[in-house]
């Protein structure tokens, strides 16, 4: 069948299609105590599927010509997975954090609420890489960047400035302080003026970058060469190498994925990409955040620098896993734990919640994930696409949150289409060009002063109108064609 565009349809009206949600997509409290599902149930309802809290098994029959949504999000164990999954039960999966194991199958896909897809192992797609398979694997990138990125953003306040805010706090309420006489025992620093090292120019890294470069600092930014026009369009340093990027550096912060998988060996490309060499570059006395992949950092170079005062603090936010029979450690955060003995004071170690405990991330990744399960059984339509295409499938390209990731053609010809707003920036841009040809074509200091004087004002109001509105139109970035 066709829809009112000429889309070919692929869903079958005469059957129910089964959609397992094993994660939260809820992070806030409702009232019955428990995380709170009802902004993406209703969002599903209201796109006309049905939503159901449990297991399919044991229903007796669905409502044809419907997508249902089962939302269980405890399942967690590999036996449990593959117990609820593994015969094909449902036709696709949404899922954040779950590992979801190969023999599970989903034979019309899955998308991965986050950018990364390495927990999605399901031979339906080829595993976490995406490659190969009947379905396609999906994610949400972007989502969840501001989260990461204003997350790292607060493990640098949190040592820079250094204030002593816990006992300033508990001296002044106990009424034992005079200003006069004791604040110089208590000197801080301020970020402007200092230097931040950012590992990528994905979407995490170019968010934090914005905003340390809102602190004032000085971003310097290490990415592959094709980005480098567009880092210092925005006003960053670029840096070719990551030693380049730490050199002098009083934060280092690492946004850059694992990379991709050796065949070979099974390391990935970016495995302890953090090494001696670069941590030796940074400031004595500077801070390491890698809100990445644990496997980042070589943990004996970071080892050897925090005991020498290269890194006076490190933060890190990586995966933990506890197997709940044996109490047995997993995961890319276990190595550090064994710095933990000597070096706690300079530590400060997550199990990977920068990005995973935001609640609105959390639902509008869940809805629009949503969406991509909805068109890939109805349109055979793939937006994120990780990894190959299966057969069948058409892609639909990229979608972030407005203001994340690069400007594309499809948004600037959007633009484009709003004849009125597009005429009102051509006035904003000429009013300001006209200024501009003014002060270039003046002959002397006297002329420029005179122009200045006379429409100074206009060109920064004008100046501050056009760049606002941009900003709000998320014009600013790197463009894809």
């Amino acid at each position: 069948m066709t829809d009112a565009i000429g889309t070919v349809r692929h869903f079958d009206m005469s059957r129910a299609y089964t959609v397992l949600i094993c994660d939260l997509v809820g992070l806030r409290f409702g009232p019955d105590g428990k995380p709170d599902c009802s902004e993406v149930r209703d969002y599903i309802e209201l796109k006309g599927g049905r939503f159901h809290e449990g297991s399919l098994v044991g229903l007796a029959s669905l409502e044809a010509g419907r997508i249902h949504f089962f939302y269980q999000p405890d399942l967690s164990t590999r036996d449990e997975l593959i117990a609820a999954a593994g015969p094909g039960l449902y036709d696709a999966v949404i899922a954040a954090a779950t590992f979801l194991p190969e023999e599970t199958v989903f034979p019309q896909g899955g998308v991965r609420i986050g950018t990364g897809t390495g927990n999605m192992g399901s031979a339906s797609w080829g595993g976490g890489s995406g490659e190969g398979g009947v379905a396609p694997l999906m994610n949400t990138p972007g989502i969840n960047s501001r989260a990461t990125a204003q997350m790292a953003m607060k493990a640098i306040l949190k040592i820079i400035p250094d204030i002593d805010v816990e006992i300033l706090n508990k001296r002044v309420g106990d009424g034992d302080f005079d200003t006069g006489r004791e604040l110089k025992d208590y000197p801080t620093e301020k970020l402007e003026g200092k230097t931040i090292g950012v590992f990528g120019y994905g979407n995490i890294g170019r968010e934090l970058a914005k905003v340390a470069r809102a602190f004032g600092m000085n971003v310097r930014i290490h990415a592959r060469g094709h980005h480098r026009e567009w880092i210092e369009a925005e006003g960053f340093l670029y840096a070719a190498t990551p030693v380049e990027a730490a050199k002098d550096a009083d934060v280092l912060s690492v946004h850059v994925g694992l990379g991709s998988i050796d065949a070979v060996t099974g390391r990935y490309a970016n495995t302890g990409l953090v090494d001696a060499a670069v941590l030796s570059a940074m400031k004595i006395g500077s801070v390491l955040v890698n809100y990445d992949r644990g496997e980042l950092v070589d943990i004996v170079a970071l080892e050897h620098a925090l005991t020498s005062g290269r890194i006076r603090h490190a933060a890190i936010d990586a995966d933990l896993f506890k197997n709940v029979e044996t109490g047995t450690l997993s995961g890319p955060m276990k190595p550090y734990l064994a710095l933990v003995e000597k070096h706690r004071d300079k530590l400060e170690l997550l199990p990977h919640a920068a990005a995973d405990t935001d609640h609105p991330s959390r639902v509008a990744g869940g809805k629009q994930a949503v969406d991509q399960i909805m068109d890939a059984i109805c349109l055979r339509l793939v937006t994120n696409l990780k990894g190959s295409l299966p057969s069948g499938y058409k892609s639909g390209g990229t979608k972030t949150p407005p203001g994340i990731g690069p400007v594309t053609s499809d948004e600037l010809s959007r633009l484009a289409d709003d004849r009125a707003g597009i005429s009102q920036l051509a006035e904003m841009a000429a009013v300001q060009a006209a200024i501009w040809h003014a002060l270039t074509n003046a002959g002397s200091e006297a002329e420029r002063r005179a122009v200045v004087g006379a429409r100074g004002k206009e060109l920064l109001k004008s100046i501050n109108l056009y760049t606002t509105r941009l900003g709000d139109l998320c014009m600013k970035g790197p463009y894809q064609g």
